[in-house]
Parts: C-alpha cells; structure tokens; sequence
C-alpha cells in the first residue's frame, strides 16, 4: 500500500526505489507497470500508450528455474510484448535480441538450458529480456542484489547504457550504496518521504522518518541502519 503521494519520474535518468520492506517499492512498480490502478488521483505514464513501451524484470527468484527453455529462448520472450507471441519474428527482432544478449554477456550461454545456469546468469538472462523489448521505460526488482561480482557488473553497465540511450529506469534496491549512485531517489515508507537528487534524500532526517529505530548513530559522521536485509 502507499498513501497519496506526488512523485515524478525523470527521463533519461535511473531511479532508484528505497525504503523498509512493506514501503511501497513493489506497489510503484506495478503500478507504472499497469498492473495495479491507483485507488484515486492519476498516474500518467506517456511510454504506456505505446506496447510494449514498458519492461517489467522480476527477480530471477520470481521465476520457475526448471523451465525446459533456452537462454536465447528467454531473451526473445521480451520481442512479444511488441511482436505478439504467434507472430513469426522478424530480422529485427532476432538482432534485438542479440544486442540485449550482449548487453549482459550471455551470448556465449544463448544454447543453453535456462535451469543449469547460476542464479547470477540466469538474473542476466531475465534482464536481457527486458532489454529486447527496447522499452521506454525499463522497471527492475532488486536487480542485483545477491549476485556475484561479474553479473552484477554486466547488469550496472547495461542499466548505464539504458540511461545514455535516454530511457527512464527505475529499480528497486536495498542497498543505500547502489541507491546513492542513482541520479533520482524516491524515499518510501507507506508514501514518498522524500525524492530528488540522492544528497538531497539520505539525510538523517529522512532516513530516520523513513526507517524509525532501525537507524543508528556511530560518532558525529557514521550512520548505519541496522534492518536486515537493508545496508
């Protein structure tokens, strides 16, 4: 749930989603996604008026990792939001495709099975079929968060190259870090505690708004939030 809030999403800019667990972060998501209305005001998301002009990417965690499928098979999943999924694909559908594979380096693995893949590759596997589907605005639930070091990399520099391609991105993260390197921040506790520039959202007063008790004072320059799985 989230209460009302004005909030706004830049173009050309990636957004991070911060806040305890039950703050709203899914709820934003699926709601620029279109799969929740709001209860009351408005939500205007222009990429919507277009299919496929929004790509969702869930958590690998999310999805049945025994599915008897490809890699390539995967990333060309992300061409039906546009294509359809009986529409025969077309040229430029297959190159998408490999450009989102080596987006996030998988293209050595387009031959393999899905479920023998590490947690890692297969997350890069999901997000490459966002990426296919060449959306204005890219959605991401917790990316990163628990991969090991390379897939991580492949999946920020991509997540980069997406904002240089002028898309909106908006992710999801309990990492304050990951968060603080983001150009736009919406700070969430059942509504929008605080949004701008990340010098301007993790303050101490936000975050103590945000996070109650869980936010701890070490000296006159250290703060740490002590509420797993937060950072």
């Amino acid at each position: 749930m989230l209460q009302a809030s004005s909030f706004e999403i830049p173009d050309a800019a990636v957004t991070a989603l911060i806040g305890p667990n039950g703050a709203g972060k899914s709820t934003v998501l699926n709601a620029v996604a279109g799969l929740i209305d709001p209860r009351s005001g408005q939500l205007d998301i222009p990429a919507r008026q277009r299919r496929g002009g929004v790509a969702y990417v869930l958590q690998a965690t999310h999805a049945n990792e025994h599915l008897p499928i490809t890699v390539r098979e995967t990333v060309t999943m992300g061409r039906y939001a546009t294509a359809g999924a009986f529409r025969r694909l077309h040229a430029e559908d297959r190159a998408a495709v490999d450009r989102a594979m080596e987006e996030v380096a998988i293209t050595d693995l387009a031959g393999r099975p899905l479920r023998e893949l590490s947690g890692g590759q297969r997350q890069r596997a999901f997000v490459a079929q966002g990426l296919a589907q060449e959306a204005d605005v890219l959605l991401l639930d917790e990316p990163i968060t628990g991969l090991d070091l390379v897939s991580r990399q492949h999946i920020i520099d991509a997540v980069v190259r997406q904002r240089a391609a002028g898309r909106a991105v908006l992710v999801s993260t309990h990492d304050l870090g990951d968060a603080a390197a983001a150009d736009h921040l919406l700070l969430l506790a059942g509504r929008v505690v605080a949004s701008g520039k990340p010098d301007d959202v993790l303050t101490e007063a936000n975050l103590a708004d945000a996070y109650g008790g869980h936010l701890l004072r070490v000296g006159e320059q250290t703060l740490i939030l002590d509420d797993h799985p937060h950072h």
